[in-house]
C-alpha cells in the first residue's frame, strides 16, 4: 500500500485522470440508482404504508388494480384478521377557485380501515365529500380546509397525512360513497364497487361457483404489476449494470497502459530482489485507492445534487443500495487492475533493463 500511494502521489496527473473517470462513472451509477428508486418509491409508497399481508383482486384483472372489478359484498368472502375494500381512481384535482390541475390517486374506503394513514393535521374524513390528502399535495398550493374540485364535484380537504404517492401522484382518501359518485356518477348500482381487498394477518379466500373468482397475492407481486413499474426499474438497473462493465474496462485500460510504461522500472525492482507478489499487490492497491477515492467523491457529489433537484423529479437515496454499488465499483476497479498483473509477472529483469 505504501508503494502504491507513493506512486499515485508522484504521478498525480496520470492517476488524477483515472480518478476523474471513476468519479464520473460512479456519479452516473449513483444518480441512476437514485432516479430508479425515486420512480419505484413514487409508484409504491402508499401501498407499502398499508403494511398489508395480502392484496386480493379479481382473477381476470391480470393483477392490475384498475382492471379489477369487485363489489363491497365480496369482502365477506375473505377471512383475515383485518380487511378493507378499496376503490382506486386516478384523476386530477383543482382548487375551487380555479387554476392548474394536479394529478392524484384517490383511494375510497371506510374511515376506520387499517389502510387509512394517520392524520397529522386537521381530522379524519367523516361525511360525504370530505377527504384527507398526503402532505405533498399541499406543496402544489393546496391548503387545509380548502374546497377542491374533482370531476366537477366539490370536496373539502379536512385532513393531511404524511407525504406519500401512488403511481407518482399524491394520494387522497375518502369514503366509499363519495368514491362511487366520483368514479361512476349518480348512476344507480346494487352494490358499492371496489377494485381490491387489502388484508392483515393470515388470509383465506372463498371462491364459490358462479361468482367472481378472487386472486390472492402478496403486496410485492401487486406492486410489480403496477403499469410501468417493472419496465422502468429493469431499464435503469440494466444501465447501471452496464456501467460496471464500462468502469472495469476503463480502469483496466488505463492501468495496463501505465504498467507498460513502467516495465523497465519493474525489471529493476525485480533485479533488486523485489518479489513479483509485492508488485502485483501494489497494482491492486493502486486500483483500490483509485476506486475508493473516486467513489467517495461521487457519493458526496450525488448527495449534494439530490439536495438541489426539483421536487417534480423523483429521486430517492437508499443508503444500503448505494453502499452495495460503491463496494461493487471498488471491486470492479480492482478487477480492472488485474488486467495488468500478467504484464508484471512476465517482466524479465534482463530484457526490461536492456530494453531501456
Amino acid at each position: 500500500m505504501f508503494l502504491a500511494w507513493k506512486e499515485i502521489r508522484y504521478a498525480k496527473l496520470r492517476y488524477g485522470l483515472i480518478v476523474g473517470i471513476m468519479i464520473l462513472v460512479a456519479y452516473v451509477v449513483l444518480m441512476l440508482s437514485g432516479l430508479a428508486n425515486g420512480l419505484a418509491d413514487g409508484n409504491r409508497t402508499a401501498i407499502d404504508d398499508w403494511e398489508a399481508s395480502a392484496i386480493i383482486l379479481s382473477e381476470d384483472s391480470n393483477k392490475i388494480a384498475n382492471a379489477s372489478q369487485l363489489q363491497k359484498k365480496d369482502i365477506d368472502r375473505v377471512s383475515a384478521k383485518e380487511k378493507a375494500g378499496v376503490g382506486i381512481y386516478s384523476t386530477a384535482v383543482e382548487k375551487k377557485s380555479g387554476g392548474d390541475k394536479t394529478n392524484v390517486s384517490i383511494f375510497g374506503t371506510a374511515n376506520n380501515a387499517f389502510i387509512v394513514p394517520k392524520v397529522i393535521k386537521g381530522r379524519l374524513f367523516k361525511y360525504n365529500n370530505e377527504v384527507i390528502a398526503s402532505e405533498n399535495l399541499l406543496s402544489e398550493g393546496y391548503k387545509l380546509n380548502q374546497k377542491i374540485k374533482v370531476n366537477d364535484q366539490t370536496l373539502k380537504l379536512v385532513g393531511v397525512t404524511k407525504e406519500t404517492t401512488y403511481t407518482l401522484a399524491p394520494v387522497i382518501y375518502l369514503n366509499s360513497s363519495t368514491f362511487k359518485t366520483l368514479k361512476y356518477g349518480s348512476q344507480p348500482t346494487n352494490n358499492e364497487p371496489i377494485n381490491l381487498i387489502a388484508t392483515k394477518g393470515k388470509t383465506t379466500v372463498d371462491n364459490p361457483k358462479g361468482q367472481t373468482t378472487l386472486e390472492k397475492m402478496t403486496p410485492e407481486t401487486f406492486i410489480e404489476n403496477i403499469p410501468g413499474y417493472t419496465p422502468e426499474k429493469l431499464t435503469l438497473n440494466t444501465m447501471i449494470y452496464f456501467l460496471f462493465v464500462v468502469a472495469a474496462a476503463i480502469i483496466g485500460i488505463f492501468m495496463y497502459v501505465i504498467t507498460l510504461q513502467k516495465t523497465a522500472i519493474f525489471g529493476v525492482m525485480k533485479a533488486q530482489g523485489v518479489a513479483t507478489g509485492y508488485l502485483v499487490r501494489s497494482i491492486l492497491a493502486q486500483a483500490f485507492l483509485v476506486g475508493m477515492i473516486g467513489v467517495a467523491i461521487a457519493v458526496g457529489l450525488s448527495v449534494l445534487t439530490s439536495l438541489i433537484l426539483p421536487s417534480a423529479m423523483p429521486f430517492s437515496v437508499h443508503w444500503m443500495e448505494w453502499a452495495l454499488y460503491s463496494l461493487i465499483l471498488v471491486l470492479v476497479a480492482m478487477l480492472g487492475g488485474l488486467f495488468s498483473v500478467r504484464t508484471v509477472t512476465k517482466v524479465d529483469p534482463v530484457t526490461a533493463i536492456g530494453g531501456e
